[in-house]
């Protein structure tokens, strides 16, 4: 398991059944971490003393968590599996960060 180098602005979720992607953008901070929105809407990979890493529709229902063991207080999102839910369904995604050269500015 790795986590986001410092200088991340860009993450992805990658769906294991079907590849579907979810690419967020760093968009400020919460609680001194850094804050991720997804570019399609308002859901936000984030951090918070209660939930440690997760992700969060604008309501702030948490609606996904890393799967399996990490580091849930780590400076960064851990770049490992995570489990989304909502109502009955649940899906695996890969968390992965954009290399420094496919970053835009």
């Amino acid at each position: 398991m790795t986590t986001l180098p410092a200088s991340t602005s860009a993450l992805t979720f990658v769906r294991h059944l079907d590849d579907l992607r979810y690419e967020f953008e760093r968009h400020g901070e919460r609680h001194g971490r850094p804050a991720y929105r997804r570019t399609d809407g308002q859901v936000w990979c984030c951090w918070s003393p209660a939930e440690g890493w997760h992700c969060e529709s604008a309501e702030g229902v948490v609606n996904s968590r890393p799967h399996g063991k990490c580091d849930a207080d780590a400076p960064e999102p851990p770049a490992t599996v995570w489990r989304s839910f909502k109502n009955d369904r649940s899906y695996l995604y890969d968390l992965r960060f954009a290399a420094p050269d496919e970053i835009t500015v």
